[in-house]
């Protein structure tokens, strides 16, 4: 069906227990058909304000209701815009924003209710909204669920830590103060569905979640925390991360208290305060204050940290040693998850840094711990020189950006599944395709871009158009197995293996091929396991608190020479690499090791050059680095 113009009329729901509510029905103006009900801005939490700012969410009382019949609540508008670094959205802030948007297919529900999707937002945690228009989608494909878009709280209002806070809060219970509360907010909206969602015609038990970029590793942070509760209280039945991987072992209490105290400092709250006076202040603070001044600070990306509590210090462990995999085998939770070709062009953009070596490395510091950015800077660019494949510093911050949040470990992350027999879960795709209707938004010279997919195939072109010929390479690509995936129906896939990805190239077509990329994405992810990136399982043993030691020194001081800071090791015989990520050397040739993986491969340095060699070719010549 061809949609030109839309209108809306009202629509009464009536919620039972949960009392009556004004919604609207879209129509198609030229056929006056149904398109779908729409419900705008209803509540799934309290407010988080004044005295609740910095707690987590708190859920609406058992007996809430929205309505009664003779004045039913009005939900014709969208959530709230939580405060966030885009000026030209201010007139819309409000810390009251716990609400969500929920889009209903027209017809009569199958006998168990609707599917559900539970859809996370994007903004790399620190922006966005709720603002879809699923009209396309549920008219004209054969996708039919209800899709929830929850809105949570952003950057310093939804991700503020300290260990300080933390501490006092343990230690008294008279704070109010938890970290993650971003998280916490998508949880109880994921909670409130599952309660809640057959008033409006939704099936609680099949219920996906999913994200585009930063909404994609919420789906993934979900995921985790819904594996580690027991099965009674399980609620996701399958997951989409559409352009965003696990990411990395958030950072520590530690680093997010460097990143509080700056904070403090820059607002000119006395650091002799007590802890109780430093939040209060806080908490009176305008908003506006609050976002002006995180957008001037070092360590300006608030995202989540180590809690112990919603993420747990093995995370990533748990998911390279087949902790999660295991559960995911016990429920049957499903994984469909990839990537578009370019995406690096809008990463690029994201508070870029200047065009340095040591700019790039502290804007990765905004967002990754220490170790993480050690480890990478030492990977990507071991002579601290520009490598001749990089336009720019601020090219090569764009590329690795997108290696991190995307490329490199979600391959970690699908290898680690396959690893333990988790493999038949798993879906895996890559766009290179790129709709017409993408030119409005994105320059023709960033091809397929970070988001130029989610709008026009997953979102069937939303308040964009697909050209008839496009809607049919998009259906046949992915769509119609999107719209089964969610379902819950099997999914004809037509990979061999679970590490092969399905893809739809320039042209359209749709080719099934082995991952270029995935040997370069798991050699990362073991990099950044050794380095402590991952998370740990067991106490810091002394040789853990050497590297650890090792790479703080290295990021603390970026002009120090490298061959101060680790150790050296003589080839006993020559190795030929075989790929671009290999180090080819002769017996004799001397050279530093950057790390020393369980695998029996080495990261080394040689004349500039990095690369991976196998360390039964090597002899240390040092034991420990010279500190």
């Amino acid at each position: 069906m061809t949609i030109t113009t839309t209108f809306s009329r009202s629509h009464i729901l009536d919620l039972q227990d949960r009392g009556f509510i004004e919604a609207l029905t879209y129509l198609d103006y030229a056929s006056q058909n149904q398109l779908c009900h729409f419900v705008g801005g209803i509540p799934y939490a309290l407010p988080p304000t004044g005295p609740y700012r910095f707690q987590r969410p708190r859920p609406l009382p058992p007996c809430y209701r929205y309505g009664t019949m003779a004045n039913p609540g009005r939900f014709t508008g969208s959530p709230s815009l939580c405060p966030q670094p885009a000026e030209q959205t201010e007139d819309q802030w409000d810390e009251d924003c716990l609400q969500c948007n929920i889009w209903i297919p027209t017809g009569r529900a199958p006998g168990e209710g609707w599917p559900v999707l539970v859809w996370y937002h994007g903004g790399f945690l620190q922006f966005g909204s709720t603002e879809h228009d699923f009209c396309n989608l549920l008219s004209d494909t054969s996708f039919r669920a209800i899709i929830v878009t929850p809105a949570y709280r952003l950057n310093v209002f939804g991700f503020l830590a300290s260990k300080e806070l933390l501490a006092e809060e343990n230690e008294q219970q008279n704070l109010g103060f938890s970290a993650n509360n971003g998280f916490w907010d998508q949880r109880l909206a994921l909670e409130w569905t599952w309660k809640n969602i057959h008033y409006f015609g939704g099936d609680a038990t099949n219920i996906t979640i999913g994200g585009y970029s930063a909404g994609s590793h919420s789906a993934f942070q979900q995921l985790a925390y819904d594996l580690q509760q027991p099965d009674e209280k399980a609620i996701v039945r399958r997951a989409l991360m559409f352009s965003n991987g696990p990411g990395m072992q958030p950072k520590s209490l530690d680093e997010a208290q460097l990143q509080f105290d700056e904070l403090i400092a820059m607002l000119e709250i006395p650091a002799d305060m007590t802890t109780t006076e430093k939040l209060a202040t806080l908490r009176t603070l305008e908003p506006q204050t609050l976002v002006s001044v995180t957008a001037r600070m070092k360590y300006h990306e608030f995202r989540g940290v180590t809690d112990g509590v919603f993420i747990k210090p093995n995370l990533l462990t748990s998911l390279d040693n087949g902790d999660l995999a295991a559960v995911m085998k016990r429920r049957n939770v499903k994984l469909m998850m990839g990537e578009c070709a370019d995406e690096h062009f809008v990463y690029e953009q994201w508070r870029t840094p200047e065009n340095s070596y040591n700019s790039v490395l502290r804007r990765l510091r905004a967002d990754y711990s220490v170790q993480a950015c050690t480890a990478l800077m030492h990977h990507y660019f071991p002579s601290r020189r520009l490598p001749h494949h990089y336009k720019s510093w601020q090219d090569a911050f764009g590329r690795i950006y997108a290696d991190m949040q995307i490329h490199h470990l979600e391959r970690g992350m699908a290898n680690a599944l396959v690893n333990h027999d988790a493999g038949h879960l798993l879906y895996r795709y890559r766009v290179e395709w790129r709709a017409a209707c993408c030119d409005k938004t994105f320059p023709k010279e960033w091809g397929v871009t970070h988001g130029t997919d989610v709008a026009s195939i997953w979102f069937w072109g939303e308040s964009g158009r697909l050209s008839t010929k496009e809607k049919e390479l998009a259906r046949a690509a992915f769509h119609d197995l999107f719209a089964r995936f969610v379902k819950g129906g099997e999914v004809e896939w037509g990979t061999q293996h679970a590490l092969q990805l399905r893809t739809m190239k320039s042209d359209g077509s749709v080719v099934i091929e082995e991952d270029k990329g995935l040997v370069e994405g798991v050699k990362v992810w073991n990099l950044l396991k050794s380095a402590g990136a991952l998370g740990t399982t067991t106490p810091t043993s002394s040789s853990t608190r050497t590297l650890t030691t090792r790479q703080r020194n290295a990021a603390d001081q970026p002009n120090r020479p490298l061959e101060e800071i680790y150790p050296r090791a003589r080839a006993s015989y020559d190795f030929h690499g075989t790929t671009h990520t290999e180090l080819s050397v002769k017996e004799g040739d001397v050279v530093l090791v950057i790390e020393q993986l369980r695998s029996g491969w080495w990261d080394a340095v040689l004349n500039g050059v990095r690369g991976w060699v196998p360390s039964n070719h090597f002899t240390l010549l040092e034991q420990r680095a010279r500190l």
